[in-house]
């Protein structure tokens, strides 16, 4: 075979590679698209009445935002907040069990084909207004914070997924100057990224706590440090890693601020970089702040304004990890209170827990700006979204 004098051998067997491999690439291509377009599950926990459903499953499209009702379950006295094992077997809700001095813990088996709920146990939380769970790596154990006690909490993982007793209760001291700083109140409690500590937002003493987790059992261990104090009276709530695990980020709920953190993995302590406000520039009614989330590639921030009624959007500096505002979005409802974004962050949903509703929202990758999708969905007071790949579609 004769070649052009114009084509060199190497580009001519680069050609004949490229065409050899047309059909594996364009076989990558559907199945990367296929991926890209697979529905998500959607749990939702809410403060709908415990004689009916409260814990709803939605199927998200993850491209039109569109939100399809597949089923309700009864999940207990205000299952509000929830959490998945990383297997995604496992769903664990705080259930706000009312006059008693310890809320409950409640744990799911999720069916793989349909995703429905099935009743596993539940345990004491250890303290009253259970409002936050998440899990230690390796889902060896479930940590609480508890509001209305000021505790948390740690409760052992077994086999099967279901939770055994309380092993480790730590009692928060301290108090602040705003009226709602009467006592201690643990919000939010979550392990690192390294995996290495816990760490414990109390609204009540303006705190951030630190505890060593223990390798061997995910518990742990007492006692906790101070990691960082906040400015009197500003009722930190949530707190937010950076996918980079370098610096975090606290919103506020009483002052309505957001808190940039630079983290040291090594100690399990913060130092601030700075604060900003999560309000518009002269504004003067009524708001809280409520949940706070890092867009997957770390260039953004969003929190939720409760009266306001708002997202804040907030850009992240990739060289200091400080905040500059980018937007406020309306989430064209009342009171919003857990928010999410998709795993690839180009769909946010926030659940207006006084209006009963849910939106969805494309973000722009470049500026990270909220619009309207034009969906959303009805139901019960909802509290906390919760996103999974769902196992049937795609």
């Amino acid at each position: 075979m004769t070649l052009n004098p114009t084509i060199t051998r190497r580009s001519f067997l680069q050609r004949t590679v490229l065409v050899a491999a047309g059909p594996l690439l364009a076989a990558c291509v559907t199945s990367q698209a296929a991926a890209a377009s697979k529905e998500l599950l959607l749990y939702i926990g809410t403060y709908g009445p415990a004689e009916q459903d409260n814990i709803f499953l939605y199927r998200l499209h993850p491209r039109t935002g569109a939100l399809t009702r597949v089923a309700g379950f009864r999940g207990g006295v205000k299952p509000g907040f929830l959490t998945l094992s990383t297997d995604h077997r496992y769903l664990y809700a705080t259930l706000e069990v009312p006059g008693n001095g310890s809320g409950a813990v409640r744990a799911f088996g999720i069916d793989q084909r349909s995703g429905a709920l099935t009743v596993l146990n539940e345990q004491p939380s250890a303290g009253a207004g259970p409002c936050y769970v998440s899990l230690t790596p390796g889902d060896k154990a479930v940590l609480v914070a508890n509001y209305g006690g000021g505790t948390i909490g740690a409760l052992p993982v077994q086999a099967g997924g279901q939770l055994a007793p309380a092993a480790v209760v730590d009692q928060h001291q301290g108090s602040g100057p705003h009226k709602n700083q009467d006592k201690p109140h643990a919000h939010c409690i979550l392990p690192d990224p390294a995996g290495r500590f816990a760490l414990a937002v109390d609204l009540g003493n303006d705190q951030i706590l630190s505890y060593a987790l223990n390798p061997a059992t995910g518990l742990p261990q007492l006692p906790g440090q101070t990691a960082f104090t906040g400015q009197p009276g500003a009722g930190p709530r949530h707190l937010a890693f950076h996918p980079g695990g370098r610096w975090a980020y606290v919103i506020n709920e009483l002052n309505s601020t957001v808190t940039a953190l630079s983290y040291d993995a090594a100690q399990g302590t913060f130092t601030e970089l700075h604060t900003v406000s999560a309000l518009p520039a002269g504004y003067a009614e009524t708001s809280y702040c409520a949940d706070i989330h890092v867009s997957p590639d770390g260039r953004f921030v969003y929190g939720s304004n409760r009266g306001h009624d708002s997202i804040v959007v907030l850009a992240v500096d990739k060289g200091s990890g400080r905040l500059s505002v980018v937007q406020h979005a309306s989430t064209q409802g009342k009171t919003p209170r857990n928010f999410t974004l998709a795993p690839d962050g180009r769909l946010l949903l926030v659940a207006n827990q006084n209006s009963n509703s849910i939106f969805s929202y494309h973000v722009d990758p470049k500026t990270g700006q909220l619009t309207p999708t034009g969906f959303s969905a009805e139901l019960p007071a909802p509290v906390c979204l919760r996103l999974l790949a769902d196992f049937t579609a795609g």
